[in-house]
């Protein structure tokens, strides 16, 4: 089985699935995917790995707001490895790819213990960083029904950050958290730059409602 071959099936696959949301759809998972084969051509990590990893990481689809949240990587990565073992895929590598899978998420909180594991965290990262992770953010907020931002103290100046109130919130509970969390140093390097630009973007909101 090809690289190539590898990826076409795990398009078809993913024909099947309905996103929780917006935010999360197949052109989500293509971005993720680009990310992925370029921090692992840098990091020379095993594409036969990361890269179904990368497509198939979000193929059970668990709404931002469902109490399953937590364990939406460990369902998805059930899943792929259900799906690869019908296919050519190397049995022995199967592990390798639920580990990869089961890591990347920020909810679930899982260590990543391989060099592949990383770079599918970091690609998966990357996207909610950027002018991609504003609009992804202001999507689920969207969705969610969630009000832009508190009125009163719209960045978190003088309170604690409540992603489950407000949209903005997001991007001090977590986003500019990312980061930090970043394991590799291409990865890392980019999303330093991403949340540059997601702090520019505060800025002039801050300047358009004062």
């Amino acid at each position: 089985m090809t690289l190539t071959e590898l990826q076409r099936a795990c398009l078809e696959f993913l024909g099947t699935m309905t996103p929780a949301d917006a935010a999360h759809d197949l052109s989500h998972v293509k971005r993720v995917v680009k990310n992925c084969a370029y921090l692992t051509d840098i990091e020379d990590a095993n594409a036969f790995i990361t890269v179904p990893a990368a497509w198939l990481h979000d193929c059970v689809a668990v709404a931002k707001d469902s109490p399953q949240r937590a364990l939406g990587s460990r369902l998805a990565a059930a899943a792929a490895v259900d799906f690869l073992s019908g296919t050519h895929y190397p049995a022995e590598q199967l592990p390798d790819v639920y580990h990869a899978i089961e890591a990347h998420s920020y909810s679930a909180d899982i260590k990543p213990r391989s060099l592949e594991a990383k770079v599918v965290q970091d690609a998966d990262r990357l996207d909610s960083l950027g002018a991609i992770g504003i609009a992804r953010c202001l999507l689920v907020g969207g969705h969610l029904r969630r009000p832009l931002f508190d009125l009163e103290d719209p960045f978190c100046d003088q309170r604690e950050p409540d992603d489950s109130l407000y949209t903005i919130d997001h991007f001090y509970a977590k986003l500019f958290k990312l980061p930090a969390t970043m394991q590799t140093a291409a990865g890392r390097e980019e999303a330093h730059r991403r949340a540059e630009l997601m702090q520019e973007y505060l800025e002039n909101l801050r300047s358009e409602i004062a």
